[in-house]
């Protein structure tokens, strides 16, 4: 049976809670011996999973150029199919999640991807009908983090930024045309940021749908950002007002 890798501990932890049969075995750095290293052997332990001690050499072998921050678990069987009410009820902290809207360049797609690892999202949500879906292409772009984060596919994008709401999750969309700037803006340390495709934007019932509309200034001749570089200065300044 095909196996495949992921990492980084939020990744890890979500699946042996959900899907521990999966787990083969955790590669674990031996020189790492954190709270975050503790939870994760008692969790791995009380799953029955096999934990490994490595070197730093070895984990970067395995996963050449990943921020895999010491942690590497090898999965039985291909990709598994996401679940936001999953994700989002492993949480310890307040959600924080990326919603992409019409990005159909799967470059792009795993540009996002790899800038909402970075930024320490929990999840990317795109709709079913108008995404680039995780091609080779996309898994080439993201440069690794599509295994770390997970990404997960909806049927209605509208209904889910309403269920979101419901869990008191702040809805954030940008738009060029928003009256309140990025960083003068405020809301609330749970949210859910919204990007849509560079030119075209949100769809009108994505719009209708958020708590917030933000704009990022621009200062130069152009007046539009390419849609993982609008995701990045977006997370960015969302991370560091959560830290």
């Amino acid at each position: 049976m095909s196996s495949r890798l992921i990492y980084g501990f939020h990744a890890i932890t979500a699946k042996l809670r959900h899907d521990p049969d999966a787990v083969k075995e955790i590669v674990v750095d031996a020189a790492r011996h954190d709270s975050r290293v503790r939870d994760l052997l008692a969790h791995a332990e009380l799953q029955g999973v096999k934990v490994v001690a490595g070197d730093s050499r070895r984990l970067d072998g395995m996963l050449p150029g990943a921020r895999h921050q010491g942690v590497i678990a090898r999965l039985e069987g291909g990709r598994q199919v996401a679940q936001l009410d999953d994700v989002l009820d492993t949480l310890d902290e307040p959600a924080f999640l990326l919603v992409l809207d019409g990005v159909t360049d799967p470059r792009n797609l795993g540009a996002c991807l790899r800038v909402a690892d970075a930024a320490g999202v929990h999840a990317v949500i795109a709709p079913r009908d108008r995404s680039a879906g995780l091609t080779d292409v996309a898994l080439k772009a993201a440069s690794g983090a599509a295994e770390a984060i997970p990404y997960v596919t909806v049927t209605n994008l509208a209904r889910t930024l309403r269920e979101l709401k419901e869990r008191d999750i702040h809805v954030i969309g940008t738009s060029g045309e928003a009256e309140c700037d990025l960083y003068a803006a405020e809301w609330l340390p749970a949210t859910a940021w919204v990007l849509g495709a560079e030119g075209e934007g949100m769809r009108r019932l994505t719009r209708e749908n958020c708590d917030q509309l933000v704009r990022i200034p621009m200062h130069g001749t152009v007046d539009s950002l390419n849609v993982s570089v609008a995701a990045g200065v977006c997370l960015f300044e969302a991370r560091r007002r959560r830290s």
